[in-house]
């Protein structure tokens, strides 16, 4: 079938490159020209594992180009993947999504089929509908796709899906729906079906549910800090209940990314817009936003309080909100920084593939070191923020002679308290009790 995918971003480029994998005839669109000149030389403007080698194995079902009209011509269905950024009251940003869907009522030829791949409030389906009746000479049918991919393993959520997700009104937009996924669901994982609203819903209350199971182990977790439990031995205590999924209960610095920060702020906006607090998941952000601070207290209550931290030099590792991506959004590494550089300390990071976006999106400078290693020189703790799998086995006989205080503030819970403790360093994690004594050696 021949599919046009508008936005280039992360959701359209790994759409589009999945879809011409799939056997699709793939046009991808976007106003920006130098990100389609990239891509028309094979360069991919993010970092997805994976993602690349696709594209080259692809490419002869792919195209890309800014001449959206001829791409809405050309193609029947049009799958929309442009951003829906958050604005100052918690609700989406929909002009560039209506921007794009009101050209395609401009250059619609016949009867299109707009699927919406961005994730977009609930009701938008809805909206667009009428807006569409207004603005294009022939039936144009929307239909709802929410995407549902990790940031770090999309290929293999978009070649092997838990499930797709489509809301639509007719027998034909299903059917073109299900002609496009066929090639991806050979496992027999399902293709629910269902009302725009529902599908536009779904996305939302996943999400919304991931974040609050990932807070609430957080609040656990600040709890057993105070009480000296073992988070750990909690969470598989509590965890090996058959209804109750482990996965996303691991305590940590929270959530950040593209996805859930922001639709967490959408859903509870929507909330309030039909009279219906959304006091969990509002929570769920509140929780978050203090999370990823949680060591800033452990270093300020070592180090002997607020003042204590001015001067000093920090070696942090890991940038990136989660490891295998370069996505630094609402990342607690830039968090900590912006704080750290508040009270007078200096940050030294390192991050495998996250340097560069990092330093762009960050308000506060920070140095950006080459290497793990490099980051060590003469600093006065680690910071892990991100859990690379290379952090997970450092060389603390080579870190001891480097760093000028021994002490590890871990994030994520990577490293075994006792082998650290053995390598003559104090450390401090999330919601574990561990004989560590407050104070620089």
């Amino acid at each position: 079938m021949n599919i046009a995918v508008v936005g280039t971003g992360y959701v359209g480029l790994v759409a589009g490159v999945c879809f011409a994998d799939g056997g699709h005839d793939v046009t991808c669109v976007d106003r920006d020209q130098k990100k389609i000149a990239s891509l028309q030389q094979g360069q991919i403007p993010i970092y997805e594992p994976g993602l690349e080698d696709l594209l080259e194995k692809s490419k002869a079902r792919l195209q890309f180009t800014t001449d959206l009209k001829t791409a809405v011509e050309q193609n029947q269905v049009v799958f929309i993947a442009v951003g829906t950024p958050e604005t100052a009251d918690g609700s989406a940003d929909l002009s560039a999504t209506f921007g794009v869907v009101e050209q395609i009522c401009k250059f619609a030829n016949d009867k299109k089929f707009i699927v919406m791949k961005s994730t977009v409030p609930v009701g938008t389906a809805n909206k667009l509908t009428l807006f569409c009746r207004e603005n294009s000479r022939f039936e144009v049918e929307i239909i709802s796709n929410p995407e549902f991919l990790k940031e770090g393993a999309a290929i293999d959520d978009f070649l092997k899906p838990d499930r797709v997700v489509i809301g639509c009104r007719s027998d034909l937009a299903q059917n073109l729906m299900r002609e496009i996924y066929e090639p991806f669901l050979r496992n027999s994982n399902p293709i629910l079906v269902m009302d725009n609203t529902s599908a536009e819903m779904t996305k939302y209350a996943a999400n919304a549910f991931l974040s609050v199971k990932i807070s609430f182990i957080n609040e656990l977790a600040l709890v057993a800090d105070k009480l000296g439990a073992d988070i750990n031995d909690v969470r598989r205590g509590f965890t090996s209940d058959s209804r109750i999924n482990p996965a996303f209960f691991h305590p940590g610095l929270g959530f950040g990314g593209s996805c859930f920060p922001k639709d967490v702020k959408a859903l509870v906006h929507t909330g309030q817009e039909v009279g219906v607090p959304m006091s969990v998941v509002q929570a769920a952000d509140q929780v978050n936003d203090r999370q990823k601070l949680v060591l800033i207290e452990k270093m300020k209550d070592y180090f002997g309080g607020s003042g204590s931290l001015k001067g000093k030099i920090f070696a942090m590792w890991g940038l990136a909100f989660k490891p295998r991506t370069d996505d630094v959004r609402e990342a607690p590494s830039l968090a900590i920084i912006k704080e750290l550089d508040r009270l007078g300390a200096k940050v030294r990071a390192y991050d495998p593939v996250a340097q560069q976006t990092a330093q762009a999106a960050s308000s506060v400078k920070f140095e950006a070191a080459s290497s793990a290693e490099d980051s060590l020189h003469g600093a006065d703790a680690l910071i892990i923020v991100t859990e690379w799998n290379e952090f997970r086995t450092p060389n603390f006989a080579r870190m001891k002679s480097l760093m000028k205080t021994h002490v590890i503030f871990d994030g994520r819970n990577i490293l075994e308290p006792k082998k650290v403790g053995e390598a003559g360093f104090q450390y401090f994690c999330i919601g574990r009790h561990l004989l560590s004594k407050k104070g620089p050696t």
